[in-house]
This record gives C-alpha cells, structure tokens and sequence, in this order.
C-alpha cells in the first residue's frame, strides 16, 4: 500500500486592506490565534465564528504553533496598524467626554426641576 503525504498550505488569505483572513471566511487570523491563545478550543472557536471550519481552525493553529515569531511578529504589526488608526481618528474627532457631561449635568437639571 502507497501512503503519500502531501504538505497543506495554511488557509490564509490576505485581503485588499492586507488583513490575514482564515479559510473562505471573513475571520482574521488575530482571532483565531487570540481565542486560542486565551484557551478556547478548535470546536469552540468554530462555534464562536460558525463560517469558520474546524479543519482550517486546526491547520492554523498549527501554522502558529510551528511559525509562533512569524505569526507574533503579524499580530504585533496589526495592534501598531489599530492603534495608529485609533490616534488618527481621536485627532479628527471631538472629545466626546465634554459633549457627554453637559449631558449629564441637563439631564440632573430636568430631574431636579
């Protein structure tokens, strides 16, 4: 009997934005690899995104496993990505806090009232 092996690919594909997705799915790899590394399981992390399937769960949480500084290193990157958007986006926005006390304090006039 011939047995043959054939290496498998990881299931990633990488998007117009450059985000990492796993499989067919719109699921990003930073959330597989977050789930996991918080402790949930495969099955769980399947039934948490339902378009995801088990067998590309388990083929990336193996890629991880075997390229961790790779996959460290992508993880990384994205945080500095959102962060950076997060910092750009307070820039261009107005400090809600002050809009959110005057509020408050109208609010506690017409109670008091």
């Amino acid at each position: 009997m011939n047995f043959i092996v054939e290496p498998e690919a990881p299931p990633f594909r990488e998007d117009e934005t450059g985000a990492i997705r796993v499989g067919n799915s719109r699921i990003l790899l930073e959330l597989v690899i977050r789930a996991f590394q918080d402790g949930a399981s495969p099955e769980s992390i399947v039934q948490r995104y339902s378009t995801l399937l088990l067998s590309d769960v388990y083929t990336t949480i193996g890629y991880y496993l075997r390229h961790q500084e790779a996959v460290k290193a992508y993880l990384n990157h994205r945080e500095q990505l959102a962060e950076s958007v997060k910092q750009k986006l307070s820039s261009v926005q107005p400090d809600l806090s002050l809009i959110r006390l005057r509020l408050l304090a109208q609010q506690q006039y017409f109670y008091e009232s």
